[in-house]
């Protein structure tokens, strides 16, 4: 396990799924942890739990797109821990979605003020903090929406590739200060907020993120937490400006019918147009 020992964290959007894994995780890894979100209640339940590793976890009441919250967000870590070393950018929502014509302007403006102006409002005000402990890590949740185009998640997918840039542009910035920037693109990953759309039935919504991918089974919330927990370590000291892709394969390529354990397959050799192809197995 990547080691966190000593250090404080901030986890928005941490009172579930990616953002619940990557709180316990964190704690587990020797962190202090500040879990931030608008869920009080599942909130405080995060943050007992995450203390019960033996080290000390929080809960502040957060809504990343105001800007006064993020600062007393902030404030919450460095007044109770005394530093800052890591901000897990991660609250988001779904936001407006639906045909481009029909998106109204209130859902388009939620949808970035949630997914990207929070992130812009988290970098903005850690990176003061960070460098006066030397440095830290930021870390924010993109997606693959923000990098392959797709139809009626538009406010969203443009706020998802707004952060991946944001990232690159921040990078630069903090570089100097010893303060990485990185993010993470997660593709379907079986969390709450797609619960809600499928009624709650989290078997059928892992059965249906498994055929988007080639990999053979759904992502969950600690295949992000796990990759967050590597970015906020030593072991990522040299890496920043980087979107991390964890979408179990969804992105390099369509998903190809891929023959049963054991069961050969005939292969071929394609030469010149003009020759027909040899098999080359049974």
């Amino acid at each position: 396990m990547y080691d966190l020992s000593g250090r404080v964290a901030i986890i928005t959007g941490g009172a579930s799924g990616m953002g619940r894994a990557a709180s316990l995780l964190f704690a587990q890894a020797g962190a202090n942890v500040v879990v931030a979100d608008l869920n009080d209640a599942d909130g405080e339940e995060v943050a007992q739990l995450a203390s019960e590793s033996g080290n000390e976890a929080v809960f502040q009441l957060t809504d990343v797109s105001a800007e006064p919250d993020i600062e007393a967000m902030i404030a919450r870590a460095t007044d109770t821990f005394g530093r800052l070393d890591v901000l897990f950018n991660n609250a988001g929502i779904g936001g407006a979605i639906g045909p481009l014509e029909d998106v109204s302007v209130e859902d388009w403006d939620r949808t970035q003020a949630v997914c990207l102006r929070g992130v812009f409002l988290g970098m903005k005000h850690a990176a003061a903090p960070m460098r006066a402990a030397g440095g830290g890590s930021i870390i924010s949740t993109s997606s693959t929406g923000g990098l392959e185009g797709a139809t009626g998640l538009f406010s969203y997918c443009a706020a998802k590739a707004g952060v991946a840039h944001l990232t690159r542009c921040a990078a630069l910035e903090f570089a100097r200060d010893l303060i990485r920037v990185n993010c993470i693109a997660p593709g379907g990953i079986s969390t709450p907020i797609l619960f809600g759309i499928n009624g709650g039935d989290k078997e059928q919504v892992d059965a249906n993120l498994e055929r988007f991918q080639p990999y053979p089974r759904a992502g969950q919330p600690r295949d992000i937490a796990d990759a967050a927990l590597f970015l906020a370590s030593d072991a990522s000291e040299f890496i920043t400006g980087h979107t991390l892709v964890v979408d179990g394969g969804a992105t390099a390529g369509p998903r190809m019918a891929v023959p049963k354990p054991g069961r050969k397959r005939r292969t071929r050799f394609a030469g010149p147009s003009f020759e027909r192809p040899a098999d080359k197995g049974d």
